[in-house]
């Protein structure tokens, strides 16, 4: 029933203002993953974390040379470094690219953080593209090496997988955006009943009851955690796994400079199930078929084509302004994270998560998605400012034991705190 269907994002549609940026974003991906896949069979060098190519193309996704008209230029950067991630997750490119391209994402979100960053989903939903700022696109860059070798040797690490990095420019304003594509850590085929994002952090890290209404996504926070009384409920196998490979990935944080990361975890009810659809209607797609393009302008260009004589591409782009997004039901999605179990891991392979378990290890009827989010902002003198700042304000107005739940601290008072938050929430809640 129409009543029972809650839309996660916001539609993209003709003469929205991402309607023709999306189509470039995913024109690009699709064309520098092949070149990427040609190149692939190698070691990675140090010049490999380096590298960018630059791609331009006309609307119809036609590579031009850079010294001729173009409708936008591409940047792919570390194409093979990604592309050897991807291997290392037991993802071809081919069903990469099948999630990315086949059909065309018009679906958004707003950051639950205060970034503004964008969010774009796959159709399949197990990707998401996300717009990143220039600091953050530099960073990646230069941690790129590392992550990669900690991916590598940490098949089980619970940090958010990042699978490539690129930036476009259109032609019309100049204008640069840098994104990433990284995977979802929320299912596709489930409801998610429960959503939190993490911190171990205490200032601002509250959602009061008049921003929860009537949104059945929205994201919690630590205190709100903390007010519900909520446990990861995992027994002592599990916990004792989850706790190890927790520190090792933290510890791998604190390396980089990192801070700001979360543990989003998402809670799914198995005695709830689907019923509620929270996860109904999700996603616009829509599918320019560039095979078809000339027959589609036939039957309704036809006429201007004659007059103004225009040329493919043209055309193109006055099929796109016209196209009508067509809704996708996301309840008749597949969900499978790789071919065999032995590829998968572990934390992934009940009901595509990790099912909560008592302190006699007997499965309870919750499932745990969780992941390790947000890895991409580094501890400079910005956030040494924004410490020093809020410290004072705190100190002054009285607050002085306050200083300590800021989220602007150094890597390894961050690493701490978070880690100590989540293991004391680890477990069954204390009588």
């Amino acid at each position: 029933m129409q009543s029972q269907v809650r839309n996660l994002g916001n539609r993209i549609s003709a003469g929205h203002r991402d309607y023709l940026l999306m189509y470039n974003m995913l024109v690009g991906i699709r064309i520098a993953v092949n070149h990427a896949t040609d190149q692939f069979g190698r070691e990675l060098t140090m010049d490999d974390y380096k590298a960018v190519k630059l791609l331009a193309f006309d609307i119809t996704g036609s590579e031009q040379s850079l010294g001729a008209n173009y409708d936008f230029k591409f940047k792919d950067y570390a194409p093979l470094a990604f592309q050897q991630i991807r291997q290392v997750c037991h993802i071809s490119s081919a069903d990469y690219l099948d999630s990315l391209t086949s059909q065309y994402i018009l679906s958004e979100m707003h950051s639950p953080g205060k970034s503004g960053n964008f969010f774009y989903f796959s159709r399949d939903f197990r990707y998401i593209i996300k717009t990143i700022q220039k600091s953050e696109h530099h960073y990646m860059r230069g941690i790129l090496h590392h992550y990669y070798n900690h991916i590598k040797n940490n098949p089980r690490t619970l940090l958010c997988r990042y699978y490539g990095l690129h930036c476009i420019r259109s032609p019309l304003d100049g204008q640069k955006l840098h994104f990433v594509v990284m995977e979802n850590v929320l299912p596709s085929n489930k409801d998610v009943h429960e959503i939190y994002d993490l911190k171990g952090s205490k200032q601002g890290r509250f959602l009061p009851n008049n921003e929860m209404e009537g949104n059945p996504v929205v994201v919690l926070k630590d205190l709100n955690w903390e007010k519900k009384s909520e446990y990861l409920k995992l027994g002592p196998t599990k916990r004792a796994a989850f706790e190890k490979q927790l520190k090792i990935d933290v510890e791998f944080l604190i390396s980089i400079k990192a801070m700001d990361y979360s543990l989003m975890v998402g809670i799914h009810d198995l005695l709830r199930g689907n019923n509620e659809n929270v996860r109904h209607s999700v996603l616009h797609t829509f599918e320019p078929d560039p095979s078809a393009i000339d027959l589609r302008a036939a039957s309704s260009l036809h006429s201007l084509y004659q007059e103004q004589r225009m040329s493919r591409a043209d055309i193109c782009r006055e099929i796109l302004a016209q196209a009508n997004p067509n809704q996708l039901d996301t309840s008749h999605l597949d969900y499978t994270w790789s071919n065999s179990p032995e590829e998968r891991n572990s934390f992934y392979t009940e009901h595509g998560g990790y099912q909560a378990t008592d302190e006699n290890n007997v499965p309870l009827n919750l499932i745990y998605y969780f992941g390790v989010i947000d890895l991409l902002t580094k501890y400079n003198l910005k956030k040494r400012a924004e410490h020093l700042w809020k410290s004072i304000v705190l100190v002054t107005s009285g607050k002085h034991s306050q200083r300590h739940d800021i989220s602007a601290i150094s890597p390894p008072a961050y690493g701490k705190r978070f880690l100590q938050f989540i293991t004391q929430h680890l477990g069954q809640p204390k009588k």
